[in-house]
């Protein structure tokens, strides 16, 4: 965004861990690197500490608690656009984006401009609609522009933009196959994960959205077939999903494969797990926007295994079709991973979608609404 020096407010639930919590980052490193101003807010969480590292702004309001009272924080957002003259705002998530959309209305000549993101495939209906009411709408991927246009057929589909979300190809460089130091690194932080058969990954939250129950019956079947198969899910194991990881625990004990799986909290070393794996599993059982993991393993030189739905079959279908399986086709799903074990990995590719060129897209949408 050449010319003057700009302000903006890009809203979210919270900065706790996420996709969209990790785009809202990597947006105010480019903003503030670019030489504006970037103030983003929420309720706050362990990643604020990152935004404010990078020269990026916090403030504190609970603008994602499902409740009545949250609509008092609208006149606290007006006066914020007001106060610090706010040149944009970026919500990209739901409710905050109604108090912001809220905020605006009546601000006069004074209004910033209004920007959302539509990170997800939410169920169709009034309240996911303001999701499409920016002046631009930026799209996570194709299959996202497709459902807009399908549910919110009302949409101008000349202010949608396709901005897919970008790989850091510098924290995920391409690693040799098979890198033993880092499948020993694995091991020795858990020592289910030993032995020289194939490592199996499945990264993602502790949600049975996220196909966890898929991964451990893959295991058991390649298990059967004499694969000695480890399974590793860095991040399933947070705080508040006790309850869940217990329903998983007591799955692989039924399926005689417990002492072969670990379950661990997120890490910030996520490459070094992508490398130490043979196989990269993404199985969510809903269809997702995106799929970030599915770039982040073909960049590192993993072979991805998923589900052929929503952004994850997108992205396999143009750059390893190999791996892509019709969804919950348990019987294929095993064919497939043990044909991807005994085949290389992919070769190294040129990828398009990489960190900076998200950043510099979501910039130029940005320039498209610079005040008159």
């Amino acid at each position: 965004m050449p010319g003057t020096r700009r302000t903006i407010v890009q809203l979210l639930p919270a900065l706790d861990a996420g996709g969209v919590e990790r785009s809202t980052l990597e947006i105010a490193d480019a903003l503030v690197r670019a030489g504006h101003r970037a103030i983003v807010v929420s309720a706050g969480g362990r990643l604020v500490p990152r935004l404010t590292a990078v020269g990026a702004e916090h403030i504190t309001l609970d603008i994602g608690r499902k409740s009545v009272l949250t609509l008092r924080h609208v006149p606290a957002l007006r006066r914020l656009f007001e106060r610090e003259r706010v040149d944009l705002v970026h919500a990209r998530s739901r409710l905050p984006a109604w108090l912001g959309w809220r905020a605006i209305r009546g601000m006069g000549a004074a209004a910033p401009r209004w920007v959302t993101s539509v990170h997800g495939l939410n169920s169709p209906s009034r309240y996911s609609a303001i999701m499409t009411s920016g002046e631009r709408v930026i799209c996570v991927s194709q299959t996202v522009r497709d459902y807009v246009m399908q549910h919110y057929p009302r949409t101008n589909p000349d202010k949608l933009r396709v901005i897919l979300r970008g790989v850091d190809v510098a924290a995920f460089p391409h690693r040799p196959w098979p890198d033993r130091d880092a499948r020993r690194r694995a091991a020795t932080l858990h020592p289910a994960l030993g032995g020289d058969g194939p490592l199996l990954l499945l990264p993602g939250r502790g949600t049975r959205l996220k196909g966890h129950s898929d991964a451990l019956v893959l295991l058991a079947a390649l298990r059967a077939q004499g694969r000695d198969a480890r399974l590793w899910s860095p991040g399933s194991r947070e705080d508040d999903r006790a309850r869940y990881l217990g329903e998983l625990h007591e799955l692989a004990a039924q399926l005689g494969i417990s002492d072969f799986v670990a379950f661990t909290p997120p890490t910030n070393a996520i490459a070094d797990a992508y490398a130490a794996s043979d196989l990269v599993l993404q199985l969510s059982r809903r269809p997702e926007a995106f799929g970030r993991t599915v770039l982040e393993a073909i960049v590192t030189g993993r072979s991805v295994v998923g589900w052929d739905h929503g952004g994850v079959g997108e992205l396999l279908h143009r750059f390893d079709p190999r791996g892509a399986v019709p969804p919950f086709d348990g019987t294929l799903l095993v064919r497939t991973a043990l044909a991807m074990l005994d085949a290389p990995p992919p070769r190294p590719v040129t990828m398009p979608h990489t960190l900076r060129a998200m950043q510099e897209a979501t910039l130029a949408v940005y320039a498209e609404l610079q005040r008159d």
